[in-house]
């Protein structure tokens, strides 16, 4: 932009990043750099505070536009428009062919249909299921069928009836042995049989040349607690068993990888996930390269995105709305093929009819009025996510050779590898929620604290989504959601205040103003996770007026909020008046007065580096909250 020919930024300086950082010490006042700005992150990489032009002068790919290998910036010339899909349960086919014809009406360009994993379809089931569907305009994706080779056939046998063209029918089965055996840790029928029939699914698609019939099902190493680069390893890496196994029978490339279609999710890390979808892309490229491609096209990486379900909560479930628009938001911005947003509602119920419309609507609007489809990679140039993007591609890629060390994805799993890295990173986000590192909002931050769960749910919407077979050959992985833990102490407290007095946590506040309103703002969100009926006061002139209000207030747990330094000549009197009737607790960790006041016989500190998680299940014990 210029003014009377003068570039408008020409008056000012330029600033080097030796001057940045001068700056930044100098803000910093001696506090360590890398402590305060350095974002270490779960994927194993840092990430600086800023970035700038030369932290791309590395980067091989800044030149490539969107439909050119290696395809980083996406396979769309023009524009970023993605398929709108919605998943739909077929219980029963007539009822689920009204549904998907009166969606289609609605914005939906995509159907997932979820067949009964125990029923054989026929053809005129099929028939029936897609009456009136033009297969030629809206895409098809059949789910949770073991009957794949048949499901193939039918699929063919129908288009060929209604003389669709060929090459226009978007459809796919889903047919994914590695990420069953995963799970289950069973075949369909055994090894070889599993991957014959993979070859013979490629072999029965070859008059449809849009017919996805492998599935790469990624989303089971998110929603298990997986990192991103581990997730981005493990997928490639199951990815390649399939083309090394298949290529093996003789297959080639160009007829393997374009049968390929990877269902995943994308989860709350906005940046990071935008970066993701970019780098799967251009690592996809590569590995097929490596089989000897003698068309780019074939390089291309299909993805179906849908949201994680790791961080859906069923407390405060509408907030579960921003999340996935959230997410949707880095699916569409990292390129998305297709896209399913999760219903609201679906941690802890079959989704209802306004649920599903919401979720609809979501990238509708993101489509519609946000224009999210009109720009072919916008984030491309943005030295924050390009660096991202080139960090997870050397992260990933470094993983993904170690799986190969070790004999490749199938063997991985045989000998335990790849679960037992995937149990470890659950562990540690679990860690992160429980010490609040990481924030759910209304779980274990923030709370709704007048919510009150009054019908009754199956305990298993609290526990994790096991699979495992009894006669699994090989350990499993199991999907869950990071606020099931805190969800099943908090439900406990619902059962629990059916029957009897919902506890009741009393703020003492006294002394400093600042302090005493921090310190319960604190207390009142680190007990609100458990359930609890919270009362916040508006301070007492003397900690003795403060003590006969906490007796007379009929509280179990009072809580003392001020400063610590009040804390010394006030807190053993308190404690010493209100205990052994009342749980006393204290809002900060003072030292060395803690020390004093534990050899007194107080037990209970909460502060920021509790473990809120342990600290409550602890506090439901004493209350006698029993497990129900």
């Amino acid at each position: 932009m210029e003014k009377q020919g003068k570039k408008l930024f020409a008056d000012f300086q330029p600033v080097s990043t030796q001057q940045w950082e001068e700056q930044l010490m100098k803000d910093l006042k001696g506090a360590d750099y890398a402590k305060k700005l350095i974002w270490k992150t779960n994927e194993g990489f840092d990430v600086k505070p800023y970035y700038r032009s030369e932290d791309l002068k590395s980067i091989g790919w800044l030149k490539a536009l969107p439909d050119m290998f290696p395809f980083v910036r996406g396979t769309k010339v023009k524009g970023n428009d993605w398929l709108v899909r919605q998943d739909l349960q077929v219980d029963n086919i007539k009822a689920t062919n009204e549904k998907a014809l009166d969606i289609l009406m609605k914005g939906v360009d995509s159907l997932g249909f979820e067949l009964g994993c125990n029923k054989r379809y026929t053809l005129e089931d099929i028939e029936l299921l897609l009456k009136n569907i033009r297969a030629d305009i809206a895409e098809l994706n059949f789910n949770r069928t073991p009957m794949h080779l048949e499901l193939v056939e039918i699929i063919e046998k129908l288009v060929i009836k209604y003389n669709r063209p060929l090459d226009a029918v978007k459809v796919s089965v889903n047919y994914d042995p590695l990420a069953r055996l995963l799970r289950r840790g069973i075949w369909y029928k055994n090894e070889e049989a599993d991957f014959e029939t993979a070859f013979q699914l490629i072999k029965a698609s070859k008059n449809l040349s849009q017919l996805r019939v492998i599935g790469v099902n990624g989303h089971i190493f998110t929603n298990a607690g997986a990192t991103i680069v581990q997730e981005m390893a493990y997928t490639l890496a199951l990815a390649s068993e399939y083309l090394t196994r298949l290529t093996d029978k003789g297959l080639f490339i160009g007829e393997i990888s374009p049968r390929i279609k990877f269902n995943l999710a994308v989860g709350s890390n906005y940046f990071m996930e935008i970066a993701k979808l970019r780098a799967y892309r251009l690592l996809w490229a590569n590995i097929t390269n490596a089989y000897g491609l003698n068309d780019a096209n074939n390089g291309k990486m299909k993805m179906h995105l849908t949201n994680a379900t790791y961080n859906l909560s069923v407390y405060d479930p509408y907030v579960n709305m921003l999340r996935t628009t959230t997410s949707s938001m880095s699916a569409i911005l990292g390129g998305a093929d297709s896209l399913t947003v999760q219903p609201f509602d679906v941690p802890f119920e079959t989704p209802t009819a306004f649920a599903e419309r919401i979720a609809r609507n979501q990238q509708l609007i993101i489509k519609e009025e946000s224009y999210f489809d009109k720009v072919a990679d916008p984030a491309a140039g943005s030295y924050y996510v390009e660096s991202l993007t080139d960090s997870l591609i050397k992260a990933a890629w470094e993983l993904f050779l170690e799986i190969q060390k070790k004999g490749g994805y199938l063997a991985a799993v045989k000998t335990g590898f790849i679960q037992q890295q995937i149990k470890e990173a659950a562990q540690k986000k679990d860690m992160q929620i429980a010490t609040r590192r990481e924030v759910i909002l209304g779980t274990n931050q923030y709370p709704n604290t007048s919510e009150q769960l009054k019908q009754d749910f199956h305990p298993e919407i609290f526990e994790a989504d096991d699979r495992r077979s009894e006669s699994a050959l090989v350990e499993t992985i199991v999907n869950y959601r990071g606020p099931q833990a805190f969800e099943r102490l908090r439900y406990q407290t619902d059962l629990f205040s059916r029957q009897n007095k919902r506890p009741k946590v009393w703020m003492l506040t006294y002394g400093n103003l600042a302090m005493r309103k921090a310190r319960a703002g604190f207390a009142s969100n680190f007990f609100g996770c458990a359930g609890y009926e919270i009362q916040d006061n508006a301070g007492f002139a003397s900690i003795e007026k403060g003590i006969e209000a906490a007796k007379d207030s009929g509280a179990e747990i009072i809580v003392l909020c001020s400063s610590d330094e009040e804390y010394t000549d006030t807190a053993l009197k308190a404690f010493e008046a209100l205990h052994p009737n009342q749980i006393v607790v204290i809002a900060g960790y003072p030292m060395p007065l803690a020390n004093e006041l534990k050899a007194a016989g107080m037990e209970h500190f909460i502060h920021v580096k509790s473990n809120l998680l342990e600290t409550l299940k602890q506090f439901q014990q004493l209350l006698g909250i029993e497990k129900h």
